[in-house]
């Protein structure tokens, strides 16, 4: 097996029966050949270096090349989305793989709201003219379809952190690739249980395995996963020259909170959906962004590129920005924390953060649902907003 060329995908005692469900896809893949003694889970080893072979590459031999807990879990995530996977030490890591392969001066098209931190790396690249950027309302096919041409790179996000706008993947991709651009969708908030953006014609898909994937707020770690196996193998030589292999703890921690993601995804998802129908007729909230709401701009689409609308939910407080600040601060439940994609239900007013985008409401709070019981979820918000 060679380390630096693994594509993370080939173990036939990995690969998924074509009769499982996603929900039972999520528990076996990754796992070890079914063995007399063998242990059942991919066991952690901590070590940076191993002994080697006769010719290099035969074997992992040094841990920034590669371990067997990163590939068990490149496995499991590439199977998932229908690709192969290369991990890494962070979503911004991903994220920073990803736009390092636009060329000086290249054209991105990306949302003009999107995560906080991907917004920041494109902005800090357009300012030291690494590449041209052109930021579009996302939800808006026609503005983005016109921002198309000549372009390198689309960056979707959808549902976009935090206000859950919904992006027409296939319509998108398709435009893109008819001038020669490639496509990225970062599917961190819908999950590969929620939405599959191969499938729909997306090159790349993007995840911050720090946040569902993970599940429990204890690990930093990060995934693109694409249908080309040589460009995967192009991204993993370049993880092992940049350094950015994720640590032997955190693969381990990811692939075990994977076990659990149909779970978690269904309980919170459910939660999500009820809490957002009873806050769209509270008095003390002014908007409910939540793409499974029928009244929600995104619903038709999320209809037929999602299954559900998603764990996360933004909410605008009617009295403003300071009114929205101590809703954050009176939960006793909810946690006031930023992240998203916990066992744990997080609550947190964005516009604190000085590198939000000025797109998102001061008023605006972002709602990580749990796994908690929802009527305590709901009387602890309720008590909070009274």
């Amino acid at each position: 097996m060679c380390a630096a060329t693994h594509s993370g995908n080939d173990d036939g005692a990995h690969d998924r029966d074509p009769t499982w469900s996603m929900d039972t896809a999520v528990v076996h893949l990754g796992r070890p050949p079914r063995e007399p003694g063998a242990p059942l889970n991919i066991p952690m080893e901590p070590a940076s270096t191993f002994h080697a072979a006769d010719s290099p590459g035969d074997v992992f031999e040094y841990a920034r090349d590669g371990t067997r807990a990163a590939e068990a879990f490149e496995t499991a995530i590439g199977d998932l989305e229908g690709g192969t996977a290369v991990s890494y030490s962070s979503g911004m890591a991903a994220a920073t793989a990803m736009l390092d392969r636009v060329p000086l001066g290249g054209v991105v098209v990306a949302p003009r709201s999107c995560y906080a931190g991907v917004s920041a790396r494109l902005l800090y690249l357009a300012k030291h003219q690494r590449i041209t950027l052109r930021s579009v309302d996302i939800a808006d096919t026609d503005s983005v379809l016109k921002a198309l041409p000549d372009a390198h790179l689309l960056w979707l996000e959808s549902p976009t952190n935090p206000l859950l706008q919904v992006a027409d993947i296939f319509a998108l991709t398709e435009a893109a690739h008819s001038v020669g651009a490639q496509v990225l969708c970062d599917n961190t908030f819908a999950t590969p249980l929620g939405q599959r953006p191969l499938s729909l014609g997306a090159d790349f898909v993007l995840h911050s395995a720090t946040k569902f994937i993970g599940g429990h707020s204890d690990l930093l770690a990060g995934v693109l996963v694409t249908a080309d196996p040589e460009v995967s193998a192009e991204l993993r030589h370049t993880r092992i020259t940049l350094g950015s292999m994720p640590g032997t703890l955190e693969v381990f921690l990811a692939l075990r909170g994977l076990r659990t993601l149909a779970l978690r995804w269904s309980r919170a998802q459910a939660s999500a959906a009820s809490l957002a129908e009873r806050l769209v007729a509270h008095p003390a909230v002014s908007r409910v962004r939540y793409p499974g709401l029928s009244t929600d701009p995104g619903f038709a689409l999320a209809q037929r590129q999602m299954n559900g609308g998603g764990a996360v939910l933004s909410v605008e407080v009617a009295a403003g920005a300071e009114a929205a600040q101590r809703l954050c601060s009176r939960t006793r439940l909810w946690v006031h924390s930023t992240s998203l994609g916990g066992v744990e239900s997080l609550i947190e007013r964005r516009r604190r953060w000085p590198a939000e985008t000025s797109e998102v409401p001061e008023s605006l709070v972002r709602l990580s649902v749990g796994i908690e019981d929802v009527e305590d979820l709901w009387n602890d918000l309720i008590a909070a907003l009274a």
